[in-house]
């Protein structure tokens, strides 16, 4: 019997569908980048990490940009001036340090808000809202994450004078494969028995570029659904102590463009110390094995590529005797601070 946890992986296409229809504010054409004294990309979890293509593209332009997760910002209020743009992202709109961040004195000029609930605090506050559209979600994010990286490819092509109509493209074309992979989730679950024939497993994802955002996303997720620990890492950052757990007992997913000089490195080494590595990507890393995507656009990729590691932490909860996505101690929305 399936999981309101797997009923929403398999919702996936239709919450697409919902935000690929849904037009985004005529405000966002307004908004002019370079008046602005700096850009403030903030959210918490998932919603943090979905910035990062975000983050990368606006510093690959000169922009003045930070993303830092709203707990921090909370620490660190100063960093929000009367003449900032504020880009925040919660999928209920409820979570709690972005509630208290809007609660506090520092109001930015602009205010930004991509939400779900369009009757949540943060779209109550946006001066331009953007919703997500994917519906009622469970548990673990699974439709809202992926909805989240759509609608946030769409704004940023907007805020930099494009048309959305090219993130929106490279959606609707790799569609039929993001049905295809909902549907198949053979393919992880020999990952997970391995996995548990170890006495110590464990996983590690690490991504570059815009695919860490998936890296850090499938690590958090993993540990929600699965109660099985995991890290997410961006680059080369594994080498820097983590690379000491690595051999028998880790699962290594690799996640970012063929031939990357430090993913290639990464896999090689791990293989050799009888690490379990696996490519989410378009061809493998050190003859590692691979869980194809669509070759071309990079948000494809991670719509695709992120199918397969909720496919993963389903495998690896029922391998762990829990029920995938079945929340021990938290909840869906994380109202405190």
């Amino acid at each position: 019997m399936s999981t309101p946890y797997e009923n929403d992986i398999a919702m996936q296409p239709q919450a697409i569908n919902a935000q690929l229809a849904n037009p985004l504010p005529q405000a966002l054409h307004d908004v002019q980048l370079a008046s602005y004294d700096r850009i403030i990309l903030t959210g918490m979890g998932s919603s943090d990490y979905a910035l990062i293509p975000v983050e990368r593209a606006l510093a690959n332009r000169g922009y003045p940009v930070w993303r830092i997760d709203a707990g921090r910002l909370l620490d660190m209020p100063g960093l929000i001036t009367e003449n900032t743009l504020l880009w925040a992202t919660s999928q209920s709109g409820m979570s709690g340090e972005v509630v208290a961040l809007l609660a506090q004195g520092n109001r930015p000029r602009t205010l930004i808000g991509l939400t779900n609930d369009r009757e949540s605090v943060l779209a109550k506050k946006a001066d331009i809202l953007v919703t997500l559209e994917s519906g009622d979600e469970a548990t673990v994010s699974s439709k809202s994450y992926l909805n989240t990286l759509i609608a946030c490819h769409r704004a940023l092509a907007v805020l930099l004078g494009e048309d959305d109509a090219q993130a929106c493209a490279a959606t609707t074309h790799v569609l039929a494969a993001v049905q295809s992979l909902v549907g198949e989730s053979e393919s992880v679950v020999d990952m997970a028995e391995q996995l548990f024939t170890a006495r110590r497993p464990r996983i590690a994802y690490i991504g570059t570029g815009s695919f860490a955002a998936n890296a850090l996303t499938g690590a958090l997720i993993t540990k929600e659904a699965s109660k099985v620990s995991a890290e997410g890492f961006i680059g080369g950052e594994f080498r820097h102590g983590p690379l000491e757990t690595s051999g028998e007992g880790m699962l290594a997913v690799l996640l970012g463009k063929p031939g990357d000089e430090t993913l290639e490195k990464l896999a090689a080494e791990m293989l050799a110390n009888g690490t379990q590595v696996v490519t989410i990507g378009s061809a493998p890393y050190a003859g590692s094995r691979l869980l194809s995507v669509p070759e071309g656009d990079e948000l494809g990729q991670l719509l695709c590529g992120f199918i397969y590691i909720e496919h993963l932490t389903v495998a690896l909860a029922r391998k762990n005797g829990f029920i995938p996505g079945h929340f021990l101690y938290g909840q869906k929305i994380t109202v405190a601070v």
